[in-house]
């Protein structure tokens, strides 16, 4: 387990401190740190939000 100085460190990498704009509720300035499978193999960056959401659900 991460002590409390080391939290959200792996975010230091990612491309704008992991933040940006959800593509599928629009949200800006937003964490988008999961992964959601749209088709077979093209897979999307999304919010915590919207990780859950089913592929059919979704317009894109």
């Amino acid at each position: 387990m991460a002590t409390k100085a080391h939290r959200g460190k792996t975010l230091y990498t990612e491309k704008a401190r992991g933040r940006g704009t959800c593509p599928v509720c629009k949200a800006t300035r937003i964490k988008v740190l999961y992964d959601l499978v749209i088709d077979d193999k093209k897979t999307v960056k999304v919010c915590k939000r919207c990780q859950h959401k089913k592929a059919s659900d979704i317009n894109m």
